[in-house]
């Protein structure tokens, strides 16, 4: 059965970086393609980055202006969002998710999900 584990997230200061990991157990991840999706509270949850199985990478919303990197590492099955430069509106907690076909930015689009990383950035 396929499972996404998220790790990475914690309290930082304005200007800082974090990098999370999403480690998935079950299946290869070059089967998948996995996103990274945020959901601050109050609000929908929103897209962020994905990379495909074929290794390709998509940024969306806030995340197309930089300061954000997503790859993999496929020796340790896992995908990883390097986050640089965060501010405040960043605060939120980071999903990742699995699905069989090419990359979306759709909440709908993906089957399987982690349990979240709680990312906040405050002084």
């Amino acid at each position: 059965q396929l499972r996404l584990v998220e790790s990475g997230g914690g309290l930082v200061q304005p200007g800082g970086s974090l990098r999370l990991a999403c480690v998935i157990s079950g299946a290869r991840v070059d089967g998948y393609s996995i996103g990274w999706f945020r959901q601050a509270s109050g609000k929908g949850r929103e897209g962020v980055s994905c990379i495909s199985r074929d290794g390709d990478v998509m940024y969306y919303g806030d995340s197309v202006k930089g300061g954000f990197t997503i790859s993999r590492d496929d020796a340790k099955n896992s995908v990883y969002l390097q986050i640089n430069g965060l501010n405040p509106e960043a605060t939120a907690v980071y999903y990742c998710a699995a699905r069989r076909s090419y990359c979306s930015s759709r909440i709908d689009a993906y089957d399987t999900w982690g349990q979240g990383t709680q990312v906040t950035v405050s002084s």
